[in-house]
């Protein structure tokens, strides 16, 4: 039978045992060194391309992840209110909301030291009323457009608008107080 080399050499015990010379390990690592330096002359430092285009490409994403977490939240809030559930609502809602914004530019075109109380005290109710108005949206999309929120809703719209109006009346009267207090003074 014909034995393997390695078996062989185990059995001659035949190894290689030779230490290399002195200096062998600084030669080695001097040719090492001279190596990398004609490596780094003929091939310069290497820029990775694809740095760059991944950072964009990471931005393009986050940019669209965002654009489109912002307009689903758009687009959910929007399905709450009155303009979902029909035309009709639609133009009830805009008609109160643009009534709403003309008697709040009056109050403010009203705003005195007299009157500042009245008109902070009114503002604050008028931001409870909205809070309120922000549920019923939630509820409106909960319920399945039920009437009864629908209602709830309008009713909402009317409330601000009669305590805006109020504030109006208590205004003017603060006003007619002041000039008939001033024209019953002699001088």
């Amino acid at each position: 039978m014909k034995t393997d080399k390695i078996t062989e050499l185990f059995e001659d015990l035949d190894f290689d045992v030779v230490e290399p010379r002195a200096g062998h390990k600084d030669r080695f690592l001097e040719k090492l060194e001279q190596s990398a330096k004609e490596q780094n002359r003929r091939h310069p430092k290497t820029r990775n391309l694809w740095g760059p285009f991944l950072g964009i490409a990471a931005s393009i994403a986050l940019a669209i992840v965002l654009f489109g977490n912002i307009h689903m939240n758009n687009v959910t809030e929007k399905k709450g209110d009155l303009a979902s559930v029909s035309t009709e609502m639609k133009e009830t809602q805009d008609f109160y909301t643009s009534v709403i914004q003309k008697e709040l530019k009056n109050i403010e075109a009203e705003k005195t030291p007299e009157t500042e109380a009245i008109i902070n005290d009114a503002l604050s109710q008028l931001n409870k009323l909205e809070t309120e108005y922000s549920k019923l949206k939630k509820d409106l999309v909960n319920s399945g457009q039920d009437k009864r929120v629908i209602y709830a809703m309008i009713s909402n719209f009317q409330q601000r608008i009669d305590l805006l109006n109020n504030v109006l009346t208590q205004i003017e009267n603060i006003k007619s107080l002041k000039t008939q207090s001033h024209e019953s003074t002699i001088i």
